[in-house]
C-alpha cells in the first residue's frame, strides 16, 4: 500500500482535473474513477474486488444484491441539454447502472440508479442511429431512482 490514502489521491485528482480543464479546455479522462470512488464511499457499496468485467460494485437492497456499473459525468455547462451517459454494453453482466453527476470541480452533486430492464427497454425503443447504446442524462434521470443528493444526502422512500 502507498503512503497516500485513496481519499487524498482522489481529492488531488479532482484538483488536477479542474486545473487541467481550466488551462487547456480539455478534460482529463479521470471522471469514471472518481465516480466509482464516490459511489462506493457515499452509498456504502461493495467494490468488485475480483475485477469481473461488466460491473464495478455490489449494491445491497435488503436481501437482494445488484451488480452495478458506475458511470460518472461532470457537467460544465448546465444549459446544454445533450449530455450523454455513454456506451451501455448490454452483453455484459450487470443488474443496474449508477450515475454520479459531478459539478465543474468534479464533486458529486447527485447519484441515481436505473435497473437493467428499464435501460434496455429504452435502448430498444431507439432508432438505428443509436448503435453505441448511448442515452442522454435527462433520459437516464427519467427512468432512474434518485439515491443521493449533495443537498439532502441519502434519499429515502
Amino acid at each position: 500500500m502507498g503512503i497516500y490514502s485513496v481519499d487524498k489521491l482522489i481529492a488531488e485528482t479532482r484538483r488536477i482535473a479542474k486545473e487541467y480543464r481550466l488551462a487547456t479546455g480539455k478534460i482529463l479522462p479521470v471522471t469514471p474513477e472518481i465516480a466509482i470512488n464516490d459511489a462506493i464511499s457515499i452509498l456504502g457499496l461493495l467494490p468488485n474486488e475480483d475485477n469481473v468485467a461488466g460491473y464495478d460494485a455490489i449494491y445491497q437492497q435488503g436481501d437482494v444484491s445488484l451488480k452495478v456499473q458506475i458511470k460518472g459525468r461532470a457537467i460544465f455547462n448546465e444549459k446544454r441539454q445533450d449530455h450523454r451517459l455513454g456506451q451501455i454494453k448490454s452483453e455484459q453482466e450487470w443488474d443496474a447502472i449508477i450515475l454520479v453527476i459531478m459539478n465543474a470541480d468534479f464533486m458529486p452533486e447527485e447519484i441515481a440508479m436505473a435497473k437493467r430492464e428499464d435501460i434496455l427497454l429504452d435502448l430498444e425503443d431507439k432508432t438505428k442511429n443509436n448503435k453505441k447504446g448511448a442515452m442522454t442524462i435527462a433520459k437516464f434521470k427519467a427512468i432512474s431512482e434518485l439515491l443521493w443528493t449533495e443537498q439532502n444526502g441519502l434519499e429515502t422512500d
